[in-house]
């Protein structure tokens, strides 16, 4: 079956990131009165630059800044951009580039190119900050800059404050600003939405094209080249993540597809499959996890655990809403999961005994799920104050916070036979008696399920961005053949 797609990307506008620093405006300017500070200074912010591969001349693939993308939706590297919190002005600062470039790179583009492409109120080059903004400064004293540090709470690493010549000239504040403009990215506006809902949609029709062509005998990176391929070739989608094409014993290796394990397997006939991709559309991701059998036919093994993952997956998805908290949905998530296993002999007792031990981390180590945006894992998982809870599974979740409208997060339960986790938990004296060890033997290199949607926190509930088959029935049909979506009628 030849490759199409009923898609066409979407313009972009640059009003979005418009609207992203007038929220940012309004959110310090609260936060500065609310502090009985002056409403003045200027939020700094310096892009992304281009990076050379070691010490070669080999220049990897650029992509913007996250925080950056988000405040002024700059493709280019080696930009700083400004927001007079006085004046609203909003100041981008553009490398001035050698003439050498227009030979070897393009045409060099003028000031005012970048002032209309990124609807800001003035351009000026890089080698300009200093003047400029002591220009703009009405106030006495040293101008002040508010610049961006703070911790990522996914990567424990920290964001870098903007550094230029002439910085000494300027006060700075570090904590003020990367709060605040967290917060900001946390709740997603329509205009964003309807990236990500594209960055879904064309990930999800990748997803279907992958799951017809799988075949055993295949290469797991072919399965990933698929999925590159027609993100990039129908949806304009020059980036993602690495993608995870695990399949066999290798599902169970929750980060697979690293360069130590990068998607080489041949696929075998009975392989479950477990295939986590998501596209980038304009800065913003998608994040969708599929697992299914590669030769389209479950074995009722494969079906008992991807229906406990499934109904995991249903339940807290159906529990969404603003005011829910997360914690709650990973304790649901673990909860479905243990009732399946315990229903179908694996495991013995009482499953509130069970959640008391942490047991459902031995089957899902990870957390729930995270935020969703710029980034795969997008930032403001943890406000300040709230820290992790130091459990098993839930020491891995990459947010406690309650769900508000306008997020959007990800559900992604799942259940492994991990040997390094199960064997010490078959051998403790407090877990040892929930095992059924003969029935647990039984999935031995069986690997693992994920089913992962992404989902929009509503004023009531909640939508599933994500649309791909879910149902057994839906996948088996699909691997045979059939339209997606379904013909119901047929």
């Amino acid at each position: 079956m030849a490759s199409s797609s009923s898609l066409t990307p979407p313009p972009v506008p640059i009003e979005l990131h418009v609207r992203n620093r007038e929220k940012l405006l309004s959110s310090i300017r609260h936060h500065l009165s609310h502090s009985s500070r002056p409403l003045h200074g200027f939020v700094l912010l310096q892009g992304g630059d281009e990076q050379n591969r070691y010490d070669t001349d080999h220049v990897d693939v650029f992509r913007q800044e996250s925080y950056f993308a988000y405040l002024f939706g700059v493709r280019e590297p080696g930009f700083y951009g400004a927001i007079d919190i006085a004046t609203g002005k909003s100041i981008l600062f553009s490398p001035r580039l050698p003439a050498e470039y227009a030979v070897w790179s393009g045409e060099i583009k003028p000031l005012s190119y970048f002032k209309e492409r990124y609807m800001v109120s003035v351009a000026c080059y890089t080698n300009e900050i200093t003047k400029v903004l002591q220009d703009e400064w009405q106030a006495s004293g040293k101008p002040l800059l508010f610049l961006l540090h703070g911790l990522n709470t996914d990567s424990d690493n920290f964001s870098k404050p903007a550094d230029f010549q002439g910085i000494d000239n300027f006060d700075t504040d570090l904590t003020t600003l990367h709060p605040i403009l967290t917060e900001c990215r946390v709740i997603k506006s329509d205009l964003e939405l309807a990236l990500i809902q594209f960055a879904n949609d064309i990930s999800s029709e990748a997803h279907v094209e992958v799951m017809r062509k799988a075949r055993a005998g295949m290469y797991e990176y072919q399965l990933e080249s698929i999925f590159l391929h027609h993100t990039y070739m129908y949806g304009g989608c020059r980036h993602s993540y690495t993608c995870i094409c695990a399949t066999g014993g290798n599902s169970a290796v929750l980060h697979y597809g690293h360069a130590a394990a990068p998607n080489d397997r041949t696929l075998e006939d009975g392989d479950l499959a477990l295939l986590d991709m998501g596209a980038e559309y304009n800065f913003y991701g998608s994040d969708i996890t599929c697992s299914y059998p590669v030769n389209g036919k479950f074995t009722s093994d494969q079906s008992l655990i991807y229906n406990a993952v499934l109904d995991a997956h249903n339940s807290v998805i159906s529990t969404l809403k603003p005011g829910v908290s997360w914690v709650d949905m990973h304790k649901l998530a673990e909860k479905v999961i243990l009732e399946s296993l315990k229903r179908e002999g694996i495991l013995d007792g009482n499953v509130d005994d069970m959640m008391v031990e942490r047991l459902g981390a031995v089957f899902m180590p990870h957390g729930l799920g995270h935020l969703l945006g710029i980034d795969t894992h997008d930032p403001g998982g943890y406000l300040k104050g709230l820290e992790r809870i130091n459990e098993p599974g839930l020491k891995s979740l990459r947010t406690t916070r309650e769900m508000q409208e306008g997020m959007v997060i990800t559900v992604e339960p799942g259940c492994y036979f991990i040997d390094a986790l199960l064997v010490p938990a078959m051998g403790s004296p407090n877990t040892t008696k929930f095992f059924n060890q003969a029935a647990v033997g039984r999935f031995k290199g069986f690997g693992g399920v994920r089913i992962e949607s992404d989902v929009l926190i509503t004023a009531n509930g909640w939508k599933n961005m994500t649309k791909v088959p879910r149902e057994i029935g839906e996948i088996e049909a699909v691997m045979a053949g059939a339209p997606w979506p379904l013909d119901r009628a047929s």
